[in-house]
């Protein structure tokens, strides 16, 4: 995609986060199961900028590390500039000013701790800046409880004035709601003109970007006061609760557009969809499902309710329910479930049943294929129209190595059935109920590995005595 040359965005994520009482860095915080700050690289991206310069400081290499790892957008867009002493947001800034394009760009400035915000919203707020004919923007919005946000004052023409903090409002200004949002357009020049002459006459003696607004009144130059009616969109992340609520918005939107998409969601309050999961339509989510990383699932098959599907795909008219799938493959028309585990590189193909207790795990399931009650296959490669017995095991670990058992094609497993890996079972062969098998079963043959039935009549009293 081309990138314009007029514009860079500056995003700030050297801050400690200490509200939020974690070793992580705030920024590197999933929501939906993604990394908050890959939101903001979005809607950053969304403005085809010539670059993308993200301050870091505390845990910076942490940050870096999850951006490069996470982040699918064109990393050659990305610097990351360090503001070693933290001093302030306007100090974070200016650590940006070296890394910035030649010449004059306009330059958005946003924090790293806002995943709601959307491209279209910094879209709107660009266009809006231009046709104001401001030197200065600033995007605003009225919460329903403005809190501790500092508050806009704006002129007899509506320009902003200045942004006072919530402690330092006068009595006269108690009234005002509509807070800064902690976004902002100018020219480099200016920007980092006024940066320059931002003091630290304060009580924590650090650098405030809010202090910018002001100088620029003081200078006549008009500053624009973008107002975002939608106060979720700007919400920022200090503390878990905060992260709790960004999720749910999140999550309601991305279970909004599957319904759109053609995708029954039983019960939105309980059904959860990481970004990126990809559910066809005629799709039926029920109560209490689970989707996450980079799970995708077929048409007209139904999850749940009570699953739980990670890194898995599944095929149409698919049907799992009451289980577990974890980074494995399952065809179509398959059921799995109630009460199934099936754990990662496992593989079930089409028309296969497994369900009630059944655990599998790095296996192969062929197609027609069933697999039922309280069985385990571990390291086990299955043939098609398989029975696999109740009870069933195959013994696969011998303390220090992993081995594979074979079950070819149409064999079938009788109950209560140990299978010592490495074995193989052939085609078309049965394996007795009750038997403890340790070598290969050739096509076609009855295995018995049991003791013979002993019967000694009268033993019950004699043990009496």
């Amino acid at each position: 995609m081309p990138r314009a040359t007029e514009t860079a965005v500056i995003i700030l994520a050297a801050g400690e986060g200490t509200r939020m009482k974690s070793c992580l860095h705030k920024v590197t915080f999933q929501i939906c199961g993604r990394p908050m700050i890959d939101y903001v690289l979005d809607a950053a991206y969304d403005l085809l900028p010539k670059k993308i310069v993200v301050v870091v400081g505390h845990k910076g290499d942490e940050v870096q590390h999850t951006i490069g790892r996470t982040w699918s957008g064109a990393s050659e867009t990305i610097q990351f500039a360090w503001q070693h002493e933290r001093k302030g947001t306007a100090h974070a800034v200016a650590a940006a000013e070296a890394s910035m394009p030649e010449g004059d760009p306009n330059v958005l400035v946003m924090y790293g701790d806002a995943p709601l915000v959307s491209g279209d919203l910094l879209k709107d707020f660009v266009t809006a800046h231009k046709r104001s004919g401001a030197s200065l923007s600033v995007m605003t919005n009225t919460p329903p409880d403005p809190g501790p946000y500092g508050r806009i004052v704006r002129d007899p023409v509506g320009h902003v004035s200045r942004i006072v903090e919530s402690r330092d409002l006068t009595p006269a200004e108690d009234h005002l709601c509509e807070v800064n949002a902690g976004i902002y357009y100018a020219r480099a020049s200016l920007l980092f003109g006024l940066i320059n002459q931002v003091k630290n006459d304060n009580a924590k003696g650090e650098y405030y970007l809010t202090d910018i607004v002001g100088l620029a009144s003081q200078m006549k130059l008009p500053v624009n006061g973008f107002h975002c009616d939608d106060s979720s969109l700007v919400l920022g992340i200090n503390d878990r609760w905060e992260l709790a609520l960004a999720e749910n918005i999140k999550r309601k939107n991305i279970l909004r557009n599957l319904a759109l998409s053609g995708v029954t969601v039983r019960d939105p309050e309980s059904v959860y969809v990481d970004f990126g999961v990809v559910v066809g339509a005629g799709t039926v989510l029920e109560p209490s499902t689970y989707l996450r990383g980079k799970t995708v699932i077929g048409q007209d098959c139904v999850i749940g309710p009570g699953t739980e599907l990670i890194h898995t795909k599944v095929g149409s008219r698919s049907k799992v329910w009451v289980s577990v799938v974890e980074n494995s493959d399952i065809g179509e028309e398959v059921q799995v479930g109630p009460f199934s585990h099936i754990r990662p590189n496992t593989t079930v193909e089409r028309n296969a049943l497994v369900g009630n207790f059944a655990e599998l795990k790095n296996s192969f399931i062929g197609s027609g294929t069933k697999v039922h009650h309280h069985s385990y296959l571990g390291d086990t490669d299955v043939g098609q129209g398989v029975n696999i017995g109740a009870g069933t095991v195959t013994v696969n670990y011998d303390g220090t190595r992993k081995h594979r058992t074979v079950i070819e094609d149409r064999a079938f497993i009788g109950c209560n059935a140990n299978l010592i890996a490495p074995v193989t079972i052939g085609k078309g062969s049965y394996i007795a109920a009750g038997s403890t098998i340790t070598s290969d079963v050739p096509e076609r043959s009855l295995a018995i590995a049991r003791e013979r039935q002993v019967i000694k009549e009268g033993w019950v009293d004699r043990r009496k005595l």
